[in-house]
């Protein structure tokens, strides 16, 4: 499916860095996980990144600081965020604010493929 299309994943949460990769490489997608919207753009993985899935709520930077410090870099990457506090307005705000999904965990396999096939083009 998407081979070669890197998705970096950032969450503070170990258990997600942990988990998710695995998945998302399943699904024929390279991965790389952070814990800090700090340790992503000081990687250099910024400038190869297809599609970010980036947790709502993390200390220092939130997700949608990084997502903002991107768009104010000039980055255009996709979004997806993801949340175990969210709420329907929160994700209406997030979708309008550009993100392509704002999955609410636990989510599902499918949601998660759906979500990456809007962010990223399909082989």
């Amino acid at each position: 499916m998407g081979t070669h299309l890197l998705v970096s994943v950032v969450d503070d949460d170990e258990s997600v860095r942990e988990s998710l990769p695995d998945l998302i490489k399943e699904f024929g997608f390279a991965v790389q996980a952070f814990a800090s919207a700090q340790a992503f753009l000081a990687s250099p993985y910024l400038d190869l990144t297809h599609c970010l899935i980036l947790d709502v709520a993390m200390p220092g930077m939130s997700g949608p600081d990084l997502q903002r410090e991107l768009l104010r870099r000039d980055y255009r990457i996709p979004v997806i965020f993801i949340t175990a506090h969210g709420d329907a307005s929160e994700q209406a705000k997030l979708l309008n604010g550009g993100a392509v999904e704002c999955l609410f965990k636990p989510f599902s396999e499918a949601q998660l493929l759906k979500a990456l096939s809007a962010a990223l083009p399909l082989d």
